[in-house]
């Protein structure tokens, strides 16, 4: 059994670890991803808190799957959002949650297969069996070309680099959006001061 602890977000440093002071090119490459979908504002939706205490159950239940039956350790990945609305301004502008889509996910490691999901989902529903555990799907994901860079600071600071990025920089150079606003929440919110969150913010694009 190794005694080494893999950390995906070290071996996918490209995609984890953008810069903050500029906007990057990335060609992300398919991942899987535990996926639940939902709506309404993230802060009030009883949704979202339940969404993410199913996805963490499951995937720290398939990490200790894993490491029992194949002797690999790794940590879990912190959670994603992709995030969309019907009118942009919703999101990246007047910040209107109430009006927003969301489909929040933890990526996991390509040893992790579809029968190793479905028996820790009937370990889990036997144990805890969280309110939204029937709604979380297995998926591969492919974004491809990207642009990202790190936010610093709370997520309702995003605004002005929102506003940068899709009205200034995606028309600016040659691209338009290809797929939904990406969001990974490298830190947790309910340990950390808003002002040391650390945010990756990617958008999907292709070239004119």
């Amino acid at each position: 059994m190794s005694s080494t602890k893999l950390d995906f977000k070290t071996s996918l440093k490209a995609l984890y670890s953008p810069p903050a002071d500029e906007f990057v090119l990335v060609d992300v490459p398919p991942l899987n991803y535990l996926m639940i979908d939902g709506a309404g504002d993230p802060n009030t939706a009883t949704g979202y808190k339940l969404a993410l205490e199913a996805l963490f159950a499951l995937s720290y239940t398939i990490k200790f799957a894993v490491k029992k039956s194949q002797g690999i350790d790794y940590a879990v990945m912190p959670p994603e959002g992709l995030w969309w609305a019907g009118d942009e301004r919703a999101f990246t502008t007047e910040r209107n949650k109430d009006e927003w889509s969301w489909t929040m996910m933890i990526m996991q490691p390509e040893f992790v297969t579809a029968e190793i999901v479905n028996a820790a989902i009937d370990e889990v529903r036997a144990k805890k069996n969280p309110a939204r555990l029937a709604d979380i799907r297995f998926e591969t994901y492919h974004e491809g070309l990207s642009l990202q860079k790190l936010h610093l600071g709370s997520y309702d600071d995003e605004t002005p680099t929102l506003i940068r990025l899709h009205r200034e920089f995606i028309p600016q150079n040659g691209y338009i959006e290809s797929g939904k606003h990406h969001e990974i929440y490298l830190n947790d919110p309910q340990r950390t001061a808003p002002a040391k969150l650390r945010t990756v913010l990617r958008q999907p694009v292709r070239r004119v």
